[in-house]
């Protein structure tokens, strides 16, 4: 498979960043910023590589009266596991359930970046999805852009963790924004704007900028 060389590159490091460390059930879930008497709650899903303490640019563009968890993945940081679809996607599906069950009477946006549009967008096609998303440098389907970055390859044979972010929107009502990237290397910007295209309610802004500069605009700054 494709995945181990070309898609998944976490550090592990202990958290030295100012964020708390998230714990569900005695295991490491990833870091958190808690307010108290929050108004909301959000997911942050991220980027590919790293790990979860990495991502306080993040934190910092979310509302201040909310509290923000950032999940680790399966094999990220000091969170045990391997990183798949199928690991995250899970490792996804019970950060929400936990978020749902901890602060039930607040609303639970999610945040996806990159990599992390994929299972941010798996939590829309749940029974319960989330109350709003947002996603960063997002791409349509996974496939279609690793065809393009492996052109001389069987990718569709060679690649497990086809994420396709189009299909798990087609039923989503709540509302969406897409922040693009117009000098995208890494995931180029007609992925985002092809699922901005296909998500009728998606507000959609695109920055002069290349895949990891997104965060420094202001326009992105989330205020309520």
């Amino acid at each position: 498979m494709l995945e181990g060389t070309f898609l998944y590159f976490p550090t592990h490091l202990p958290n030295q960043s100012a964020l708390t460390d998230w714990v569900i059930d005695g295991q490491p879930a990833g870091c958190a910023r808690l307010v108290d008497n929050p108004a909301a709650v959000w997911l942050v899903l991220h980027g590919n590589a790293g790990q979860a303490s990495n991502r306080g640019y993040i934190v910092d563009l979310l509302p201040r009266n909310a509290s923000v968890y950032i999940l680790e993945y399966p094999g990220y940081g000091l969170r045990p596991g391997k990183p798949s679809k199928k690991s995250i996607n899970r490792a996804a599906e019970e950060a929400a359930d936990w978020l749902r069950a901890n602060h039930p009477a607040l609303p639970l946006n999610v945040f996806g970046e990159s990599l992390g549009s994929g299972p941010a967008s798996h939590l829309c096609s749940r029974p319960a999805p989330p109350d709003r998303l947002v996603l960063a440098v997002p791409y349509d389907n996974l496939l279609s852009v690793a065809k393009k970055h492996l052109r001389w390859l069987p990718v569709g044979l060679l690649m497990r963790d086809k994420w396709d972010n189009v299909a798990a929107l087609s039923g989503y009502r709540g509302p969406v924004t897409i922040f693009a990237a117009t000098h995208d290397q890494v995931i180029p910007v007609e992925h985002a704007r092809n699922l901005a295209a296909a998500v009728p309610q998606a507000r959609y802004i695109e920055f002069p900028c290349g895949h990891n500069e997104w965060s420094l605009f202001d326009q992105v700054r989330i205020t309520d």
